[in-house]
C-alpha cells in the first residue's frame, strides 16, 4: 500500500522495526506483503486446512475448517483496515497468520494441552506457540531461523487479542509489552469474532441445530436483519433469506467497528504509530450497543451449537485421543519420529510431546492413536 494512502496512525512499512536476520529489500514487493507470503507458504499453515473450527470432518466435509475460516477473517481486516486507511498488507498478514499455533481439535484441544503442560508447570497458549513456529520451528531457508518476519507481524501474533506481563513473559521483553500493538494488530481480534460469529451460525443453521424461530426470539440483531429480508422477499426459500440476513449482520458488525474505531482514534488525538502505542486504551473496538448485540449472537452460539450434544459427543472422543497420544508419547518418546525423539533427549519430553503434537492436523492424529494406541 502506498504510504500516501496511509492515515499518519497507520503503520507505514518503511518504518518498521525490521527483521531479525537483515535482508535485501525486494524489487516490488514491500515488506508485509513478503510476511503474508511466506506465512501463505509455511507447512503450519497449510496444515490448518486439516484442523477443526467447530465440526470435525467426522460430522461432515461441508462446514468451515481452521484454513477457511483464516481465510474470512483475513478478507474482513484487508475490508476494515481499508476503510480505516491502515496497512491493508499488515493486516492481511496478521490475519493470515493469527491461529497457525492452534492444535487439532480448536479450543478443546489447546485447553486439553494446557491442562497436561500444567502438569509440568508450564502452559500451553496458542499465541505463543505461533511465535514458536514463525521464530524457530519453520525451516525454509539456509539462511536464518523460522521465517524471519518483521517485528510488527511478530509483535501482531502475540499481542492481537491479548495483553501479556513483562513480570510474567520476560522472555517476550522485545514485544513492547507496556504499549498498546499498531492499529492494524488491534483489528484482528475483532475481525475475528465477526467472522466465527456469522460463520458458525452459517454452519449451524446448516448443519440443523439451529432453530431459526428459537434464534430470532433470542439474537435481536438476528431477527430484525431477517425481519427485513423477509418483508422484501416474502416468498423466498428459509436458507436464502437466512444467507441474505447473516451476511447483513456482518455488513452490520464491520461497519460499526469502522466507524466506532474511526470516531475514538480522532476523539484521542492520536497522529502516529508511537502515540497508538502510548494510548492507555485499545483504540478499536466496536460501539456499547453493538458489543451488546454481538455478545447475544455468541451467547446463542455456546448455548445451542458449541454445546449441542453431537458437538460435544464429537469433540470430547476427539480431545481424549489427544490425551491418550500425550500420555503414550510421555512414555515412549522414542516412538515420535527421529527429530523430535532426539530433542527428547536434550529438552523436557513434555515440552517436546506438547510441539509434536500441537503441530498435527486432527486426521494425523487419530491415525496415529489407531496405529499406535
Amino acid at each position: 500500500m502506498a504510504a500516501m494512502s496511509l492515515a499518519s496512525y497507520a503503520m507505514n512499512v518503511q518504518r518498521s522495526r525490521g527483521r531479525r536476520y537483515p535482508e535485501p529489500q525486494h524489487p516490488y514487493r514491500n515488506d508485509y506483503a513478503r510476511d503474508r507470503d511466506r506465512v501463505i507458504h509455511s507447512r503450519a499453515f497449510r496444515r490448518l486446512e486439516a484442523k477443526t473450527q467447530v465440526f470435525t470432518t467426522r460430522y461432515s466435509d461441508h462446514f468451515r475448517n481452521r484454513l477457511t475460516h483464516t481465510l474470512e477473517v483475513a478478507q474482513i481486516a484487508r475490508t476494515v483496515a481499508g476503510a480505516l486507511k491502515l496497512n491493508t498488507d499488515l493486516a492481511e498478514a496478521l490475519a493470515l497468520v493469527h491461529d497457525i499455533g492452534h492444535p487439532p481439535f480448536g479450543h478443546a484441544g489447546e485447553k486439553r494441552l494446557d491442562l497436561r503442560m500444567r502438569e509440568h508447570g508450564q502452559r500451553f497458549d496458542h499465541n505463543l506457540h505461533a511465535l514458536y513456529i514463525v521464530e524457530q520451528f519453520e525451516q525454509r531457508c539456509l539462511e536464518y531461523p523460522g521465517l524471519n518476519l518483521t517485528f510488527e507481524v511478530r509483535e501482531g501474533i502475540i499481542k492481537h487479542s491479548r495483553e501479556y506481563s513483562a513480570a510474567e513473559f520476560p522472555q517476550l521483553a522485545e514485544y513492547l509489552l507496556d504499549q498498546r500493538p499498531p492499529l492494524e494488530s488491534q483489528l484482528i481480534d475483532l475481525v475475528d469474532e465477526i467472522a466465527y460469529n456469522t460463520a458458525d451460525l452459517d454452519d449451524g443453521f446448516e448443519a440443523h441445530l439451529v432453530d431459526l424461530n428459537q434464534l430470532r426470539a433470542e439474537v435481536p440483531i438476528f431477527d430484525e436483519a431477517f425481519a427485513e429480508v423477509d418483508h422484501r422477499y416474502p416468498r423466498g426459500k428459509a436458507k436464502l433469506k437466512f444467507n441474505e440476513a447473516l451476511k447483513h449482520i456482518l455488513d452490520i458488525l464491520a461497519t460499526d467497528l469502522i466507524e466506532t474505531t474511526s470516531r475514538t482514534v480522532e476523539k484521542s488525538g492520536v497522529e502516529n504509530v508511537e502515540d497508538v502505542r502510548r494510548q492507555p486504551h485499545r483504540l478499536a473496538s466496536f460501539s456499547a450497543p453493538m458489543a451488546k448485540r454481538n455478545a447475544d449472537l455468541k451467547r446463542f452460539l455456546f448455548a445451542h451449537v458449541y454445546s449441542h450434544p453431537s458437538i460435544a459427543e464429537d469433540r470430547d472422543r476427539s480431545v481424549a485421543a489427544l490425551d491418550a497420544l500425550f500420555s503414550f508419547f510421555l512414555d515412549h518418546p522414542e516412538r515420535m519420529p527421529q527429530q523430535y525423539a532426539g530433542l527428547a533427549k536434550r529438552e523436557p519430553t513434555y515440552r517436546v510431546v506438547c510441539d509434536y503434537i500441537a503441530g498435527m492436523t486432527d486426521h494425523f492424529l487419530l491415525r496415529q492413536c489407531q496405529e499406535l494406541l
